[in-house]
């Protein structure tokens, strides 16, 4: 069969899910990144131009300097994400993100997932990098999957029923057609993408 466009067929799609304080990137058209937030926020970031994509995950805004330079921090985190996509072939000027999460998931939690929120929109306003979607705040947890190479990102609430683990393992899935759509765990059906313009 001839595909019409340049788009992968299901079972050329991987899928990686990205965990608790990680960052990835990729210029490949056959990459999907996953993930799942809490109070957690991931940030999707972008060049259109040059095609490539990437996405981090951070648990706390910063640290105290000695344990700064690590993953689970957004100051790091957000420094290792653009420079990964520089190495990439991405311009910084054209750079584009896309930021979910900081939910308040108990209230033992306190205010983590606001404070969360706040330093991702503050960090990209301060670097210059264009925001050009979220969805934070609320108190329901967020599956994301992000396709690094366009920029496009789906979004699905979880429901009380869903079990959202601590920590995630990592894994790889390839195969038909199922394992693209997993973010919808009733059916096979494509999900809206409920992603809200920043104002």
């Amino acid at each position: 069969m001839t595909r019409c466009d340049d788009r992968p067929s299901a079972s050329q799609i991987s899928i990686t899910h990205v965990t608790q304080g990680s960052c990835v990137a990729s210029a490949s058209p056959n990459e999907v990144y996953a993930t799942i937030l809490g109070s957690c926020i991931c940030t999707c970031m972008c060049d259109p131009v040059a095609g490539v994509g990437g996405m981090n995950h951070f648990l706390l805004p910063s640290a105290d300097v000695e344990d700064a330079q690590h993953l689970r921090y957004g100051s790091h985190a957000m420094e290792l994400l653009i420079n990964a996509l520089l190495k990439l072939g991405a311009a910084r000027q054209r750079i584009e993100a896309k930021i979910f999460g900081g939910a308040m998931m108990t209230p033992q939690l306190g205010a983590i997932g606001q404070a969360n929120a706040a330093f991702a929109r503050r960090y990209l306003r301060d670097e210059g990098i264009r925001c050009t979607a979220h969805s934070l705040g609320g108190n329901r947890a967020r599956r994301i999957r992000f396709w690094p190479k366009t920029g496009r990102v789906q979004q699905m609430f979880l429901g009380s029923e869903d079990v959202v683990p601590n920590e995630q393992p990592q894994f790889r899935l390839q195969g038909g057609a199922g394992d693209v759509t997993f973010f919808d765990r009733h059916n096979n059906a494509e999900m809206p993408d409920p992603i809200k313009e920043p104002r």
